[in-house]
């Protein structure tokens, strides 16, 4: 039998055990500068000329296309230059002291960064997503300082963001004009000794009193946690009703019964110190929850998507740093009276530095893309953090290689990138919860 040709605009789609070519029969649709292409149910059963089982997914999911704006490109070299200019001074030994830069804070506060996603009435920006991630990418690559590139995205996803998708507008006027302005570092406290990925089994409690709470527990590995300003706190209203009677609450610095611990010693992100957060019948008012009593849930889901797909944003912008940083060496070292470079073990590892750079965009972007459009993106932020994680280990371990011994001292400022990224592969969610999340949402 003859083949039918299959056209450019066409694509497989596959339902049940039959995997059919289909051409696109919606139109492509544009956010901006972003195109997505999605069939839905509808344009499925069209395509295939048969109903669709109703547990199929309600559209079909293909990689966003996107093109960035002048202005967008703009706005990158902007980012890139001030933190050229302002950030990452003194990086190797304040790597080496595990000392974080207040003033960068500031700077990044002044230059628009901690509010580039928040609304313009509240101090902020009001950017969407591709432009926020696109900042924090510039960030990470301009500054080389992944501690403060790590401690901006958990500001900005993990606290900020959610407060202006859930708080009220006492809780905006209050809060959002100090943590856009960089006046006041916010981290969120979720995990504890004994609740890691199961986040939801977390022991601190928050006992009703009048006119609030009353919080005891302990919160552990939280970054920026001994010299933050407000604490996002995750506590459990009501333990008998297990993760629904989870709530939220803003506790600020220098509250009775709460203590920020000292930082402690870890291998990478060094200039971003991790601590406990120790609430020992600390009272919160209930104008300080976050949304209504047992909303923790919803709010940490909502929140942890974001931070998946986009916390390691400056992390990307490092790689890309690297990845010049490996290509110039390359091309300057040389062994046996020729180029590094033109050695296949040391091309071929700079070719999968260029690829991993490449595909890591393509998965952040489309996430950023579908969260600005409004869209489910739980897949595609779990893929996001899944790859993005586990590459960036892999190119940092591919620089030291490139580098022989300068790749393993520290003066050169190679080997720090390997202990940065480290940890990568653990906060935000681990790379085996992504992978459970993954095969969750494809129906296993």
């Amino acid at each position: 039998m003859k083949a039918t040709p299959r056209s450019p605009a066409a694509r497989w789609i596959d339902i049940g055990a039959r995997r059919l070519w289909s051409p696109l029969v919606q139109p492509r649709t544009t956010f901006g500068a972003h195109k997505h292409l999605l069939t839905p149910m509808n344009a499925m059963q069209q395509a295939v000329g048969r109903s669709v089982h109703p547990g199929a997914t309600l559209y079909w999911r293909l990689s966003v296309r996107y093109q960035f704006t002048d202005d967008q490109l703009a706005l990158r070299e902007q980012t890139i230059e001030f933190a050229r200019t302002h950030l990452g001074r003194d990086l190797l030994a304040r790597d080496l002291a595990a000392t974080f830069r207040r003033e960068d804070w500031s700077l990044c506060g002044a230059a628009g960064i901690l509010g580039a996603h928040v609304p313009t009435a509240y101090g902020g920006q009001g950017l969407g997503a591709v432009e926020t991630v696109l900042r924090l990418e510039a960030i990470g690559y301009g500054s080389r300082d992944n501690g403060l590139g790590l401690a901006l995205g958990g500001h900005i996803w993990n606290v900020v963001e959610p407060l202006v998708a859930s708080g009220t507008e006492e809780q905006k006027e209050r809060y959002l004009p100090r943590l856009c302005s960089g006046e006041a570092i916010a981290v969120n406290a979720v995990s504890e000794e004994d609740s890691g990925s199961d986040a939801f089994s977390l022991k601190t409690t928050a006992q009703k009193v009048d006119g609030g709470y009353l919080l005891n527990g302990r919160k552990t590995y939280v970054g920026m946690a001994p010299i933050a300003d407000v604490a996002l706190v995750l506590a459990n209203a009501a333990p008998a009703s297990g993760k629904w009677g989870v709530s939220a609450f803003f506790v600020e610095r220098g509250a009775p019964g709460f203590t920020q611990g000292p930082p402690r010693p870890k291998a990478g992100t060094r200039t971003n110190p991790i601590g406990d957060l120790i609430f020992e019948n600390c009272f919160v008012p209930v104008a300080n929850r976050l949304g209504g009593e047992g909303a923790g849930v919803s709010l940490f889901s909502r929140a942890v998507n974001w931070e998946r797909a986009f916390i390691l944003a400056g992390h990307v912008g490092a790689m890309q740093a690297l990845f010049e940083r490996c290509v110039s060496h390359a091309k300057e070292r040389q062994q046996f009276g020729t180029p590094i470079g033109k050695f296949q073990s040391v091309s071929n590892r700079i070719a999968n530095m260029r690829l991993r750079i490449e595909t890591s965009r393509l998965l952040m972007y489309q996430a950023a893309a579908m969260k600005d459009r409004g869209l489910d993106a739980t897949l595609e932020c779990s893929m996001a953090k899944l790859h993005i994680a586990e590459t960036l280990l892999e190119s940092a371990t591919d620089a030291v290689r490139i580098h022989g011994a300068h790749g393993y001292l520290a003066e050169f400022e190679i080997e720090r990138d390997v202990r940065d990224m480290l940890g990568s592969i653990i906060y935000g969610g681990t790379s085996d919860v992504q992978r459970n999340i993954i095969a969750a949402q494809v129906g296993l």
